[in-house]
């Protein structure tokens, strides 16, 4: 962990002294106002909270560090996990040396596939790879030296936790996919392997190549971080708040993903592509999706993965796998049918002007790709997420750590008290 942890500990001095001044000139300004309809509405939009390591800009997309994702399409997962940290790319040698890292931690306790094993045979993914990260919680260097820790060191460990499970988690979620669909044995990660490449290798998927390969990097690189706000990253910087170590923390923000409304979405897309092929005994004309598109809007239904709740273009990260579908699978018919949805959905969305946002996201094309690359089974869909996800969570984790972050603790108010404010403020202006 030398090279990763001498970066951060040359780059975080700077880094305090910098928020310390933004506090002491800047701390009484407002950046924000609170309406009573983000208050009840789940605080959409409200600037309330601080994330360096990615921004989601409505026009732009996801933007690492000050980098477009698309830009970032070809890198490997661990250079995003640097970038991240520290806001560069490594360099050759220290790409070397966190694989080193990840190769030398990413042995599972045997105790974590004692308890997945005696869980349920029809446990959810989720659930089992959320027990697995807290079982393994025992392995947390944050926990072990608390007591006797300085503040200054909080990032440290933080660190050391963040490089042990991120290390860990493709050959649990592999074992996690194997155990759960009965698909054997586990299977041992290759020496020669990336990180992203043995998650593949360990599923023991049939189309095991290099394009196979790429797919599962792409996937990973591109659902890495999403800013702060997002009910994964926030749950997980809740937690980690009030110091608790980041198994901790990253199994509740993993708890969050597994939500309807947050991670299942590419599930949900890959599903009525698929119903759309079983309607039409293959791909449509783009005549025949558009018609489909105005009877689900006009009977009050969405057009699954179009529209986002901050993006206003077409997610960059769609275009991304639609790109490495039209390269590597572009006669496959799911592939086929997202390629038609995306020519005809805007088109309609637009005509039909209620939505605020027209154009796919992510999620219309992922679940596509992983389909024709072998992973059928629609429900461990979230646990690919997950592994690309806590990248971006413990990044956060640690810096977190390392600027003093404070515990998370907005003030609440009641119904009654705006009601009242409510009625004062209609007083006031009459």
């Amino acid at each position: 962990m030398a090279a990763l942890k001498d970066k951060l500990a040359q780059q975080i001095p700077a880094l305090r002294e910098e928020i310390k001044g933004l506090l002491q000139q800047h701390g009484d300004k407002k950046i924000s106002d609170v309406t009573i309809a983000q208050a009840y509405g789940g605080m959409r939009g409200v600037k309330a909270l601080i994330c360096d390591t990615s921004v989601v800009e409505p026009d732009e997309g996801l933007i690492i560090r000050g980098t477009p994702i698309l830009e970032l399409v070809g890198r490997l997962p661990e250079e995003i996990f640097w970038l991240l940290l520290t806001g560069d790319l490594p360099g050759a040698s220290e790409l070397k040396s966190l694989q080193a890292e990840f190769a030398e931690h990413g042995k599972v306790p045997a105790y974590v596939w004692q308890v997945l094993e005696a869980m349920p045979a029809d446990s959810h993914p989720m659930v089992m790879l959320s027990t697995a990260i807290m079982t393994m919680q025992r392995e947390s260097d944050f926990a072990h030296r608390y007591h006797a820790m300085t503040k200054g060191e909080y990032w440290e460990a933080a660190l050391t936790d963040a490089i042990r499970l991120i290390a860990c988690l493709p050959e649990i979620a592999a074992g996690i996919y194997r155990l759960r669909f009965k698909k054997g044995g586990r299977i041992a990660p290759e020496a020669k392997l990336d990180w992203g490449a043995n998650y593949y290798h360990m599923l023991g998927l049939a189309k095991e190549d290099e394009t196979a390969y790429d797919m599962m990097r792409l996937y990973l690189v591109l659902h890495c971080d999403h800013e702060g706000g997002n009910v994964s990253a926030n749950t997980c910087h809740t937690v980690g708040s009030a110091l608790s170590d980041g198994y901790y923390a990253v199994s509740a923000g993993l708890n969050g993903l597994a939500g309807p409304l947050h991670g299942l979405a590419n599930q949900e897309c890959l599903d009525f592509v698929l119903d759309v092929q079983k309607r039409f005994g293959g791909v449509p004309t783009d005549k025949q999706m558009e018609e489909m598109c105005w009877e689900l809007l006009n009977s009050g239904r969405v057009i699954p993965g179009y529209g986002h709740a901050v993006l206003r273009v077409v997610d960059p990260r769609f275009v991304a796998f639609l790109n490495f579908g039209k390269e590597h699978c572009a006669d496959d018919v799911a592939f086929r049918i997202v390629d038609v949805l995306f020519r005809a959905a805007p088109k309609v969305l637009k005509e039909h002007g209620k939505a605020k946002n027209i154009w796919p996201n992510v999620d219309a094309g992922s679940g596509a790709l992983l389909y024709h690359y072998g992973l059928t089974e629609f429900s461990y869909y979230t646990v690919l997420f997950s592994v690309s996800r806590a990248m971006g969570m413990l990044s956060q984790l640690v810096l977190n750590r390392a600027m003093g972050t404070a515990i998370t603790r907005p003030k609440s108010v009641s119904t009654e008290w705006v009601k009242q404010f409510a009625a004062q403020q209609a007083s006031q202006a009459g």
